[in-house]
């Protein structure tokens, strides 16, 4: 983890001018004289390839990434830095073009803009910054792994299905192979009845479940501890459960960096967006955001309105008023951002102290 979300004054500052294409990084020192510069893809190989030129010249965790704030162009790079642990500053376009107009360098250029960033976030420390703390940052790697370990179970699982098919399609392997009883059954099915390569290979797949299954186990316990000690307040909300409240945590990284619950929504992508003209006002919601935060926030809204918990009332409510379920359900999902950005709040300031 990097010691710069400690307020520790950063010798290199790397600011990137983000395109849909590229993205051009330019490091700067503390008088903001640069340093290096580089132009990579926006994809993830890119943004890798962009971090490896920081750290090899640089060292692993000197700099801070100052990117100029353009959104949905801007946003994948930063989930990307702020995995790998980094910390990050989201500088207003208004500020860097005032930068770059008070700057000697003459024509407007990538490195020119780039340059303007990284000096921008110098002029202004005070800019919001997005970081992992200790414990957001182990449960994105927590929850991360434990996404993985559920995709390759569940592949597992359809390709053993589909096998299972093809030796009897009359064989029912049960409800749920992720079960030791049925896993056990299965096994005991194909060793007793069948044989062959198709057989065997099937029986590999039966012991892949259950190593998965041993490995998921223990790391949703151990999730389920951290998130029980360190997110009472989310804990609290109804259908919010222990996985929910993780990625909730993780996601957010720094919740202090939004200013008000309205920001919040916005980087959830749960905030209405106005679409209408002439006398007829309509709102859609947001296309962008965090996809995984939205998702966590639609579990939770469909949690409390088919167990009839607190939201329940509101979207009947919204339902009587002549809103669509899908229109209620997004209404409902922007009161929960709020509900929830409380919470986190509350838990990040339990957890930091005063």
């Amino acid at each position: 983890m990097t010691e710069l979300s400690g307020g520790v004054p950063p010798a290199v500052i790397i600011g990137v001018d983000a395109h849909k294409r590229t993205h051009t990084a330019v490091a700067v020192n503390h008088l903001g004289q640069p340093l290096g510069q580089v132009t990579v893809e926006a994809t993830d190989a890119g943004h890798a390839k962009a971090l490896r030129w920081a750290q090899t010249k640089f060292g692993p965790h000197p700099a801070l990434w100052a990117i100029e704030d353009v959104r949905m162009v801007s946003r994948r790079l930063e989930r990307f830095l702020m995995d790998a642990g980094l910390t990050v500053v989201r500088v207003p376009t208004q500020v860097t073009a005032t930068t770059r107009a008070s700057n000697r360098t003459h024509g407007k250029s990538d490195p020119i803009d780039a340059t303007a960033v990284a000096v921008a976030a110098l002029r202004y420390p005070d800019l919001p910054r997005a970081f992992h703390d200790q414990l957001s940052y182990e449960l994105k790697l927590l929850m991360d792994h434990r996404e993985t370990l559920i995709k390759q179970r569940s592949a597992t699982i359809n390709r053993l299905r589909w096998r299972i098919h093809q030796l009897d399609p009359q064989y029912d392997c049960g409800p749920s192979l992720k079960a030791d009883i049925h896993r056990a059954k299965l096994r005991d099915w194909l060793i007793r009845t069948q044989s062959g390569v198709l057989a065997d290979i099937a029986l590999s797949d039966v012991d892949d479940i259950a190593r998965l299954t041993q490995h998921i186990r223990p790391l949703e316990r151990d999730i389920e501890n951290r998130v029980a000690a360190a997110a009472p307040n989310l804990l609290a909300v109804p259908g919010c459960g222990s996985f929910g409240a993780a990625r909730l945590v993780a996601e957010t990284a720094n919740v202090t960096r939004f200013r008000t619950e309205a920001q919040f929504a916005m980087h959830v992508g749960v905030a209405p967006i106005p679409w209408w003209s002439s006398n007829d006002p309509h709102v859609q919601r947001g296309r962008a955001g965090n996809r995984r935060l939205n998702a966590t926030i639609h579990v939770i809204a469909l949690s409390q309105i088919r167990g009839g918990g607190a939201g329940r009332p509101y979207f009947d409510k919204r339902i009587a008023a002549g809103d669509t379920p899908r229109g209620a359900l997004r209404r409902l999902k922007r009161r929960l951002a709020r509900v929830l950005f409380i919470a986190l709040r509350k838990d990040y300031a339990l957890r930091t102290g005063p």
